[in-house]
């Protein structure tokens, strides 16, 4: 049912110190392996524009092609379903020009939902638009979050632990909350480079097991725990990082990615990784990238 509840007493939150024990198997080398089937909501960008400045990304001045926005969002949409997965939409709301950022509008773990609260005003009203979709269509286990959160934007999930950045949009304290109503271990990262204000911006998971990150972007107790947990990960230059070619999504064998990564692109490819390029150039005037633009349903 949705609503507010009272956050329960923190446990065990990794931060700059090491792994949490449940974290600590070791993790699988980054070779691609089978894909897996997803379900992702995304939302058409029918009202897209770049009217305000809240990342570094974004000049109003500027502005943004929208016919040329949804053409890639189609590509990207048409990607996702020729490799196989299902993909549901959520009607956009005129005077929310960032809604078709999907990922940020919630945070969906065994079939819960753990809600959004933005950090700024302009996408405030996202959080209860995305919330409304997940109940009308079914999902009785929803909590309205108390802390600020974006989130798939700071919240990434692998098998056994959800990987969290703070330190920019979201509040360590929805850490804690994220992890009492979803069950899930949870590991703190914090982000120091403006340029990637959320974590999705400077890391994905490969598959379950492993991901893909540029250290840059993490302070350097962060970048010691991804060391740790993940010995194996594929390492991205800064270039690549700076093109948002780690705003992607990977099935486990295909990697859907910015075209513009090329060094990154190469680097999967030599790890055993199917590589799908994409043009999102329009949307990335937004700081949006394929996942930005992909909200992950878990059941």
């Amino acid at each position: 049912m949705l609503g507010r509840e009272n956050p329960l007493p923190p446990v065990a939150v990794t931060t700059g110190a090491g792994p949490s024990p449940a974290a600590a198997a070791a993790p699988l080398p980054a070779a691609g392996g089978t894909a897996t089937t997803r379900h992702f909501l995304m939302c058409p960008p029918e009202h897209f524009a770049v009217e305000y400045a809240i990342n570094p990304w974004m000049d109003p001045g500027a502005g943004a092609d929208r016919a040329a926005a949804i053409r890639q969002w189609e590509a990207l949409r048409s990607a996702y379903e020729s490799l196989g997965h299902r993909v549901s939409l959520i009607d956009p709301v005129e005077g929310l020009p960032d809604m078709v950022f999907a990922a940020n509008g919630a945070l969906v773990v065994g079939g819960r939902v753990y809600g959004a609260r933005f950090a700024h005003p302009e996408r405030a009203a996202e959080g209860p638009a995305y919330l409304e979709w997940f109940v009308r269509n079914g999902y009785d286990q929803v909590r309205e979050a108390t802390f600020t959160n974006e989130g798939e934007g700071d919240f990434l999930t692998l098998d056994h632990v959800i990987l969290a950045g703070t330190g920019f949009r979201t509040d360590i304290a929805a850490h804690f909350e994220a992890q009492e109503f979803l069950g899930r271990p949870v590991v703190t990262l914090r982000l120091v480079d403006p340029r990637f204000y959320h974590l999705d911006t400077a890391l994905f998971p490969l598959n379950g097991h492993n991901v893909a990150y540029f250290p840059g972007a993490f302070s350097p107790g962060s970048q010691e725990v991804l060391r740790r947990l993940f010995p194996d990960a594929v390492i991205a230059g800064e270039d690549d990082a700076a093109v948002l070619g780690l705003n992607a999504v990977s099935d486990g064998t295909h990697v859907v990615i910015n075209e513009e990564a090329a060094g990154l692109r190469s680097a999967l490819g030599r790890a055993g990784f199917e590589v799908v390029p994409v043009d999102l150039s329009e949307l990335r005037k937004a700081g949006g990238g394929p996942k930005c633009c992909t909200l992950e349903i878990r059941g």
